[in-house]
């Protein structure tokens, strides 16, 4: 897994690439990566997943930590450029009722709140 980090205004964007899975396991973790953003006082998270070719249930568990830690300092988490098969995963678990993810990443940059 490879993940790179960009900002456009006050959204963090984390690119990531390749297969989120628990033997990636490194010194740093995706929820880390978010959990630096946070602390950093970026609120506004957004994951680009269109080029994760694989998820397994510890990247699931990544992404939903992710998310509840971004929820609990009053910022928002989304998602964009989920392939069809990633996305069933989601909608399966039933975390499509949870997470907001988006279709492309323009409409999910419009959807945060403006400052």
């Amino acid at each position: 897994m490879e993940i790179r980090k960009r900002t456009q205004g006050d959204v963090a964007i984390i690119d990531i690439e390749g297969e989120i899975k628990r033997s990636d396991i490194s010194d740093v973790t995706l929820h880390q990566i978010v959990k630096d953003h946070l602390e950093a006082g970026l609120r506004n998270i957004l994951l680009n997943l269109e080029k994760v070719r694989f998820i397994d249930s510890f990247g699931v568990g990544e992404i939903l930590a992710s998310f509840i830690s971004t929820q609990n300092l009053g910022g928002k988490f989304k998602m964009a450029r989920i392939s069809k098969k990633i996305f069933l995963i989601f909608d399966v678990t039933m975390l499509t009722r949870v997470l907001e993810i988006f279709d492309t990443e323009e409409s999910a940059l419009q959807s945060f709140p403006k400052v």
